[in-house]
């Protein structure tokens, strides 16, 4: 499992003119199985991606392609989980 932390640079400004390609590029990510949960970092700091199903290196790819990240609008890292415990609902992100 990992966890993406999306996080605002100095092209911040830029995000506007790019949302709706962003937006399109979330979505494949949930259209190929890979995203679990999406949204905003708070205060206004950017954006978080929960990933699943899919190896670092696919999804550092897949990352490099949203186009805040390849016009430098946010940094992006990739932390990797390995979950030991989770609530029922969530235990398919347990690796057995």
């Amino acid at each position: 499992m990992f966890v993406v932390l999306l996080r605002f640079t100095e092209k911040k400004d830029r995000a506007g003119g790019l949302m709706e390609a962003h937006q399109a590029w979330i979505k494949r990510g949930f259209d190929e199985g890979a995203f679990l949960l999406v949204g905003s970092l708070r205060p206004d700091l950017g954006g978080c991606l929960f990933a699943h199903g899919t190896s670092r290196d696919d999804l550092y790819a897949m990352v490099t392609n949203d186009p805040f990240v390849a016009e430098g609008v946010v940094t992006a890292e990739i932390l990797e989980i390995t979950p030991s415990r989770a609530e029922e609902r969530l235990s398919f992100l347990v690796d057995r």
